[in-house]
């Protein structure tokens, strides 16, 4: 473990796939303050508690999404005043659990589970399992929240499809079907449309959360990746991994307006909380982006194949 100067808050949390470990990042320099190895197989992604004191880190796999390897079972609880593990929460049984996003409002920690095909609901503070949502399609890799915490979105890797869930009577309402196969998604600010990418084909699926219907595509330069929308809600992001570049799609035409050069291939896009700039993983650097200049202002090593992005307040 990497230890140095108290951090500043907000905190940039950087996964690393490569190096199995969760790096605590000022913003404002792009520097680690810390390294925390998160043990045993690669962790993907991560989740901040609301009063940014911890940070949890499913442990997923030693391979890519529906291949063949290792099952990953327990999730890394991180003190981020101490940077230390705290806890190895065990899910029981081979999950491949990927995605966690903690509902403030809630009081609840989302984290998909792959191989059980389900959500599952964990209380963040006494770390127990206290539900689950399911999905009922394979490979349910991705997670989004309605901006009113209703509705969950996962996309379904190698099905290529979309869940719609209920999370207050925790079932799936519909499967969407969108391609032969599909990577990440997100919600709209203001959670009317859904967005997530084919990995066959250089569009955007466009999810109608009214008719839970695909309602269009959005033609884009090459393969997407994540996606975000920007706090304003006029503009979405989309990391495009094999031309190394951002698109920027105006929300109200559905087209892409500018392409912006990132150094890497990028799979990840964070926007900070005062929305001035967004953050970008790729496998050899994490860059900042202006979102009033559309230049990158730096780019920085964290670390072995960063990947997974949050905010710790």
């Amino acid at each position: 473990m990497l230890a140095a100067q108290a951090p500043s808050r907000p905190l940039l949390l950087v996964v690393n796939q490569g190096d199995h470990n969760l790096a605590l990042v000022d913003p404002a320099t792009l520097k680690a303050i810390a390294t925390v190895d998160v043990g045993g197989i690669t962790g993907h992604e991560v989740a901040a508690s609301p009063d940014g004191t911890t940070a949890f880190v499913p442990i997923y796999s030693n391979t890519g999404v529906g291949k063949p390897g290792t099952d990953g079972r327990m999730m890394a609880v991180i003190d981020l005043k101490t940077h230390q593990v705290t806890h190895q929460f065990d899910f029981g049984h081979g999950v491949r659990p990927h995605c966690a996003i903690y509902d403030g409002k809630r009081g609840v920690l989302y984290v998909t589970t792959e191989l059980d095909q389900a959500i599952t609901i964990l209380d963040p503070h006494s770390l127990k399992i206290v539900g689950t949502v399911p999905t009922t399609q394979a490979q349910s890799h991705m997670l989004a929240i309605s901006p009113d915490g209703h509705r969950g979105y996962t996309a379904n890797v190698g099905p290529g499809t979309v869940s719609v869930l209920d999370m207050d009577a925790r079932k799936t309402l519909k499967v969407i079907p969108v391609s032969a196969n599909t990577q990440r998604i997100s919600v709209s600010r203001d959670g009317t449309m859904v967005f997530t990418a084919d990995q066959t084909a250089p569009r955007l699926a466009v999810i109608d959360t009214k008719t839970n219907a695909l309602r269009t595509w959005i033609t884009l330069p090459a393969i997407g990746y994540g996606t975000t929308t920007t706090p304003d809600g006029r503009s979405l992001l989309v990391a495009l991994r094999t031309s190394h570049q951002v698109a920027v799609v105006d929300l109200a035409s559905l087209k892409v307006t500018r392409t912006v050069a990132v150094p890497g291939n990028p799979t990840e896009i964070l926007v900070s909380p005062d929305g001035k700039t967004a953050y970008i993983s790729a496998a050899t650097a994490v860059s900042r982006l202006d979102l009033s200049t559309w230049q990158i202002e730096q780019s920085a090593n964290l670390g072995n194949d960063s990947d997974g992005l949050a905010w710790a307040p």
